[in-house]
């Protein structure tokens, strides 16, 4: 059996980074995260050398990359906002290398042992806003609440992002989430991933689950909207990874037998193909 990929939750953070990493390097890149290389080391390689599919994870990474960027940009731009509240943060570099304006407040949450190892790692670096960076299991719900009510009282048009988190959390933990980030007034949009029925599959398989160690998938609902709408949640915008792939000239890496399949497919089957990877631009209703 191939070894197990993931040991636990934080070690996600340090796979996706290397995927960054990687993606930086190139001649072509589409985003340049210099720190990424440094906080993913060896840890983040090996992780991404064990996967599997690296191909692509590693595409999806760098595509929803710049879908987030792009969303956060254009609120910004828009007023929009003036704080961003990322959840399960991870190695995420963006104050560092986005072009933000200095009055932004950016709040990072995530375990604090990965919390602590980012801020030795990044101590001599200056971030292009207002950041913190707050150490907190966000499974701890009376902490989680007092934490948003805190963030909530600043009184600053906030964004939450979580990126790369729903899908590690059940259904009820998501609508539980979803909540308690409405009761919070001036949370008035949330960035999550988007992924059609047709990923599950995947998503369940047995080699998957065990890559991912203790890890696994577990986010399956009959429908990912309604567990949003539910809660107060209105669909703003849903960016397609494939789509998006298609407009920087960086397509879905399918292989060639995949191709040529595809081809020959009915255009409704294509449609649900391309429509299966997203990330969501929510907003409060």
């Amino acid at each position: 059996m191939k070894t197990m990929a993931i040991n636990d939750i934080s070690d996600t953070a340090f796979w996706i980074c290397a995927y960054r990493a990687e993606e930086s390097k190139r001649h072509d890149s589409l985003f340049s995260d210099p720190l990424a290389e440094m906080l993913a080391g060896d840890k983040g390689q090996d992780i991404a050398r064990k996967m599997s599919d690296s191909r692509y994870s590693s595409w999806t990474v760098v595509i929803r990359t710049c879908v987030i960027d792009e969303m956060i940009d254009t609120l910004i731009r828009q007023n929009d906002i003036e704080m961003v509240v990322n959840l399960g943060a991870g190695l995420c570099t963006r104050p560092y290398r986005m072009e933000l304006p200095k009055s932004i407040q950016w709040v990072e949450v995530d375990y604090p042992d990965l919390v602590n190892f980012k801020n030795e790692k990044l101590k001599v670096e200056i971030p292009k806003c207002q950041l913190k960076r707050i150490g907190l299991d966000l499974s701890d719900i009376n902490a989680r609440c007092s934490l948003f009510q805190q963030l909530n009282s600043y009184n600053r048009k906030a964004l939450v992002l979580t990126e790369g988190v729903i899908p590690y959390l059940t259904e009820d933990q998501v609508g539980m989430l979803a909540s308690d980030l409405h009761k919070n007034s001036n949370f008035l949009y949330w960035i999550t991933e988007y992924h059609s029925k047709d990923m599950y599959k995947h998503q369940r398989s047995k080699r998957k689950n065990n890559e991912m160690g203790g890890s696994p998938f577990q986010f399956f609902p009959d429908s990912w909207f309604k567990v949003f709408n539910e809660s107060g949640w209105a669909l703003k915008e849903n960016n397609y990874l494939y789509e998006k792939g298609k407009t920087l000239y960086r397509p879905f890496p399918a292989p060639l037998w995949a191709k040529v399949v595809y081809t020959f497919l009915p255009k409704k089957e294509v449609e649900k193909i391309e429509k299966m990877l997203g990330f969501v631009l929510w907003v409060k209703e």
